[in-house]
């Protein structure tokens, strides 16, 4: 072979090996980056699962504690019953009681004066009775007859009026002790009324968690369908790394709430709604401190639609997660992106400059179906 003929040679091998090896190399940054995002929505599906078995746990023991509280509420409820014919039937008697004493008074006002007018004409009789009853009477035999007849008839006068008076003293006396009795009836209605209230607040408490925890099953079950509806995408896509282009791997924003990775380390001194020194327009993201120059990340993975400056906000970079959902990050001290990149979670889209209220601090914003919404509800908990 000639020396023309092997370089030759030499040359179309290494143009054909570059041929074929540049979109196998090409495409193995992208295979490695599906196949972490394929890892990420597994793990989240799992932490939805794990949530959604909690919840389902939480559901039973509260559906439990409603069944003990709805018995326990039915029987305040009697218990309040009972207590109000028990306040009712001693009113009754009470008001018996007292008009049995009313038309005792009455009878003893009206009956009074005569029985006293017989009585002190028997006493002066007494005192005289024997010759008086010699001068008016004939027949000596029927002045016994008489004497005796005064005496009996002034003992029963006198036995009535002192019946009269224990009847009257008995029933003033049962007045007051039914009196007594009403009054710790109506304290005992009145803590059974509490215990009823407090039973059906009870009751009522537990029926809104339960509301609240079949509304987190539907949105989980919901971020669950999401995020398997990507992992499948996914996983087809690594199936055909070479036939699907690179935009195309993402994952939905919405099944990581509450597990985003925070996009600077601080502390937040401005929260969402909350108005800068009590005036002005409230805040629709949070403000948080971190040193001058430290690194801004992105929170998930997304394309940057847009990275300049923006009055108010300084250097600006926006991200958008698809779906309506975007994180913007501002008061940048310079943008380590542009327009148009595909970023991933925990890239750094710029570092943190100063706010305008003057020392170092980041703004960011997250917006979902294109309206803000509080970060600290969608970030990790500290």
């Amino acid at each position: 072979m000639t020396p023309v003929v092997s370089a030759f040679s030499r040359t179309f091998c290494a143009a054909l090996v570059v041929a074929i090896c540049a979109p196998l190399l090409a495409q193995a940054p992208e295979r490695a980056r599906t196949e972490a995002l394929a890892r990420r929505a597994g793990e989240r599906l799992q932490a939805l699962q794990r949530e959604a078995d909690s919840l389902a746990a939480r559901e039973r023991t509260l559906l439990g504690d409603l069944r003990k509280l709805e018995v326990d509420r039915q029987i305040r409820t009697e218990q309040l019953k009972q207590a109000d014919a028990d306040v009712k039937a001693v009113q009754s008697e009470i008001a018996a009681t007292s008009d049995r004493v009313s038309r005792l008074q009455q009878q003893d006002a009206s009956e009074r004066p005569d029985l006293r007018a017989r009585l002190v004409a028997a006493y002066k009789l007494g005192q005289g009775r024997y010759l008086r009853l010699l001068l008016a009477t004939s027949d000596v035999r029927r002045v016994g007859q008489a004497a005796r007849a005064v005496a009996v008839m002034a003992k029963l006068d006198r036995d009535r009026i002192a019946s009269h008076q224990r009847t009257l003293e008995t029933l003033v006396a049962t007045r007051a002790v039914l009196d007594i009795r009403r009054k710790k009836l109506e304290a005992a209605r009145s803590e059974a009324a509490r215990a009823q209230t407090a039973a059906e607040r009870a009751t009522q408490a537990r029926n809104e968690l339960v509301r609240d925890i079949d509304q987190r099953r539907d949105l989980n079950a919901q971020l669950s369908g999401e995020l398997l509806a990507a992992q499948q995408k996914l996983q087809l896509m690594l199936r055909n790394v070479g036939s699907v282009p690179a935009e195309a791997a993402s994952l939905p924003l919405r099944p990581f709430r509450g597990d985003l990775d925070w996009p600077a380390a601080g502390l937040v001194t401005r929260r969402f709604n909350a108005t800068a020194g009590g005036a002005g327009r409230a805040s629709n993201g949070i403000e948080i401190a971190a040193e001058e120059g430290a690194p801004a990340q992105a929170v998930h993975d997304g394309v940057v639609a847009f990275a300049d400056t923006f009055a108010g906000f300084g250097n600006l970079v926006i991200v958008d997660h698809g779906s309506q959902t975007f994180s913007l990050y501002g008061n940048l001290l310079d943008m380590a992106v542009a327009k148009g990149a595909r970023v991933d979670r925990g890239e750094v889209v710029g570092h943190v400059g100063l706010s305008p209220s003057g020392p170092a601090g980041l703004y960011f914003e997250l917006r979902v179906d294109g309206h803000p919404v509080d970060p600290l509800q969608w970030l990790k908990r500290k």
